[in-house]
């Protein structure tokens, strides 16, 4: 896809959800955000999520074409992949990042957006297994573990879950994207914990 992760996409309104969810779940009439659809990426107050690219067929028949002539190249699959997922055709991208992935079973990148690509559908724990498989991988691939964060928080409703991985991206690599993305995520976390009241009164 064109971004690196969805953690590039969604993630800077994800973390005023994440607190959101956390308000909302200590009063009984509140419910937690549903899951993204394939139809409407989270929003929170950001304004509307981006537009969807519009799919250009012809660099589909020519990737297609690549493909069928080279069918040891896994690149034109992924290029396939990208070009459906940022259509928001998560169907046609899933089955291209396999297909890839038959090929280049090694390449963490594309197991992440695989699995990104399930969390889009709906499909959280098929998200989660497919996130395992990039970490046996490389276990400190910070984008993948970022996305496991956001999957845990927002697929999943599982806080806790959320912030040991994006502890994880802070200790790796405190200074990289993901880190500043995992400090971000953790302190809407704290903040949403800081009881009423406890805040510091200003000064005279």
């Amino acid at each position: 896809m064109k971004t690196d992760s969805i953690a590039f996409g969604v993630a800077g309104v994800v973390f005023g959800l994440i607190a959101g969810w956390i308000i909302g779940s200590q009063q009984a009439s509140m419910r937690p955000p549903a899951a993204p659809s394939a139809q409407a990426a989270p929003a929170a107050g950001s304004g509307p999520a981006p537009a969807a690219a519009v799919l250009d067929e012809t660099k589909v028949t020519a990737f297609r074409s690549v493909a069928e002539r080279e069918p040891a190249n896994p690149k034109p699959r992924v290029d396939l992949a990208n070009l459906y997922f940022d259509a928001e055709r998560y169907d046609d991208a899933i089955k291209w990042y396999g297909d890839a992935l038959k090929l280049a079973p090694n390449d963490v990148n594309v197991s992440t957006d695989l699995g990104i690509s399930y969390f889009y559908l709906n499909q959280p724990d098929k998200a989660l297994d497919q996130l395992a498989t990039s970490l046996k991988i490389d276990p400190k691939h910070t984008k993948t573990l970022l996305n496991v964060g956001i999957v845990r928080a927002y697929g999943k409703q599982d806080l806790t879950g959320a912030e040991q991985a994006w502890n994880q991206v802070v200790e790796i690599s405190p200074d990289s994207p993901e880190g500043q993305q995992a400090k971000r995520a953790l302190d809407a976390l704290k903040s949403a914990h800081t009881p009423a009241g406890s805040a510091a009164r200003p000064g005279a």
